[in-house]
């Protein structure tokens, strides 16, 4: 088998390596493409034909939805170990979002003919993905409600949350969102989220270095999001 394909860390070698024989697991490889983007780089584009099966390898990354006028609508941020073309790849022959970089992030593409073959000749593996799609989509959904349900303050906390516990596991991190799309992914105008940051950073709940935030107060943080 092809060495370049071991798999290490990677939620393929759930997927697929402990269900497949070596010789599928050789069709797999031999298919396998990696490819880098910078940030604000657009890895899918909404409307296109669906070709491969993509899965985010390093970085961070946006699913998002663009109204007629333009506008982003955030669906959801994908992180390493995160399938980003599970939505669509199965219900229809294109994608119905776009995917872009957040920051400079590796995907590694299958053939999409292969896993459909793949999938016809193993029901393990697609009960795995069927199980895999479903966590996603109850994720997206489960998210957009905890959202929805706070005042502008606690969908900013959320998120701030969010990030610094499900994304960088650390209080101090660089937002790799704009003011912008924080507030099209929480539902808010730009102009609420900046003044609701400068609120926080008044506060002493945060300390604001240009992108890089420090979260000072987190009982505070988590408080106005439970709350807020």
């Amino acid at each position: 088998m092809d060495p370049s394909c071991s798999c290490e860390l990677c939620e393929l070698r759930e997927l697929f390596v402990q269900n497949l024989d070596e010789e599928n697991m050789e069709i797999i490889c031999s298919g396998k493409v990696e490819k880098e983007y910078r940030t604000g780089e657009i890895i899918v584009k909404e409307g296109t034909r669906i070709q491969d099966f993509s899965y985010l390898k390093s970085g961070l990354v946006k699913l998002y939805r663009s109204d007629p006028s333009g506008r982003e609508q955030i669906i959801t941020i994908a992180k390493p170990m995160d399938y980003v073309s599970l939505l669509s790849v199965f219900s229809d022959k294109k994608y119905n979002y776009s995917v872009s970089a957040l920051e400079d992030s590796v995907t590694c593409n299958l053939k999409m003919e292969d896993i459909r073959s793949l999938i016809h000749k193993d029901g393990k593996l697609a009960l795995n993905l069927l199980g895999k799609m479903s966590r996603v989509a109850d994720t997206i959904i489960l998210e957009s409600l905890e959202i929805r349900k706070k005042h502008l303050r606690g969908r900013v906390a959320y998120l701030l949350i969010y990030f610094s516990e499900t994304v960088f596991y650390t209080k101090e991190f660089d937002l790799p969102l704009t003011r912008k799309e924080m507030a099209e992914y929480v539902g808010m105008t730009t102009e609420n989220v900046i003044r609701t940051l400068s609120e926080f950073r008044k506060d002493g709940i945060l300390k604001i270095y240009g992108k890089t935030i420090q979260i000072a107060n987190m009982d505070s943080l988590r408080s106005i999001s439970e709350f807020g």
